[in-house]
């Protein structure tokens, strides 16, 4: 399963789950094993403005902490999360280098097997002074996250919720004015594109472009269901869809049925990340 995918130098780069791997690969299919990290598990990515990559890991041991990749190849802990949730699961850095992560103590596999109950997500900061606080709650499954390229809203999938909720970005990286940007959907993973729309997914089959208030400009079918997807290649105007066969007895092993596909696209993407 393909996730958190992020567009560098003209690849489209992700973490795949069950091998611990990141994948980078090109608008012709060329793709390369960038990092291969058992004792992390590479759960989301992301890049701060001086280039050191940000990891939320997926291993038990880790889970709380933000890591960052520094020049020299080690890992050392960024961020301590764990006094205001037990997990995280995306994770997305602004131009101004705040660092916005999202999560809750949701027991996800429990809950699939009958055995635990929903638990809302909230959304985290962490800015560039390394300060820590909570700055949303009550997100319905928050998942995918997107910022504007002029730094002034948030925007998050709610996956339980069916819709795409928008904040207000103020001076110090705060979030307010929480609305509803469109709902009737089924977002997961999330980008943005210059013209203000936002591709994401509507239903279990398929990726959907569409505008604040819920219009849907372009919709693509698909035989799996879809993840993730980022806008890249050279000239930024390529979706890269990262889909796979979705296996709840079994989500993140099984066969592998993930696959990254590519359509053209109206607009480049644009904003972070």
């Amino acid at each position: 399963m393909g996730r958190s995918p992020s567009s560098r130098r003209s690849r489209c780069r992700f973490c795949h789950w069950g091998t611990d791997e990141v994948i980078a690969v090109d608008v012709d299919g060329n793709s390369e094993v960038v990092a291969h990290e058992p004792e992390i598990g590479p759960h989301s990515i992301d890049w701060l403005p001086d280039g050191r990559q940000l990891i939320l890991p997926k291993k038990e041991e880790r889970q709380g902490l933000l890591l960052r990749r520094e020049p020299d190849g080690s890992v050392v802990a960024h961020a301590d999360l764990r006094d205001l949730a037990a997990g995280f699961n995306e994770i997305v850095v602004d131009g101004r280098g705040n660092i916005y992560v999202n999560g809750s103590d949701f027991d996800f596999l429990g809950f699939l097997e009958g055995k635990a109950e929903f638990v809302p997500g909230i959304i985290a900061l962490i800015t560039p002074d390394g300060s820590v606080r909570q700055v949303a709650d009550g997100i319905e499954f928050p998942n995918g996250m997107v910022v504007t390229p002029d730094n002034s809203t948030l925007i998050v999938s709610e996956s339980f919720a069916g819709r795409l909720t928008a904040f207000d970005i103020a001076a110090d990286g705060t979030l307010s004015n929480r609305r509803v940007w469109a709902d009737g959907l089924g977002p997961d993973g999330i980008c943005m594109d210059a013209e203000g729309a936002i591709w994401t997914s509507r239903t279990d089959k398929d990726c959907v472009r569409v505008r604040e208030g819920g219009e849907v400009l372009q919709r693509i079918e698909l035989d799996r269901n879809p993840f993730a997807c980022m806008l890249g290649g050279p000239d930024g105007k390529t979706l890269f869809i990262l889909a796979a066969v979705w296996n709840p007895e079994n989500p993140f092993g099984g066969p592998r049925t993930g696959q990254v596909q590519t359509v053209p696209a109206p607009a480049p993407g644009v904003g972070w990340p």
